[in-house]
């Protein structure tokens, strides 16, 4: 017989790991369209406006639904994790 086990997981790994995905669509779909991503990415997150980031595959609206505070906390984290 299967035995019940109750499944546990941690929203906030799960609400990490869709930053990671949609950041790297973005960044993808920004360099496809010949941009340099890194200062278009830095440009938004700094100023909060939403012209820097392309409309080509959505990557502008996809950008406007994260928190531009949790991508720069995923991205320091990161940055602290290759640095050790």
């Amino acid at each position: 017989m299967p035995q019940e086990q109750t499944s546990l997981f941690n929203i906030e790994e799960l609400d990490t790991e869709l930053i990671r995905v949609t950041l790297k669509e973005i960044y993808d779909s920004l360099e496809e369209r010949g941009y340099n991503p890194t200062n278009q990415i830095v440009g938004y997150l700094i100023s909060g406006d939403p012209g820097y980031i392309s409309s080509y595959k959505d990557a502008r609206n996809k950008i406007q639904d994260l928190d531009r505070a949790k991508i720069v906390e995923i991205l320091l984290d990161e940055f602290q994790k290759n640095n050790k």
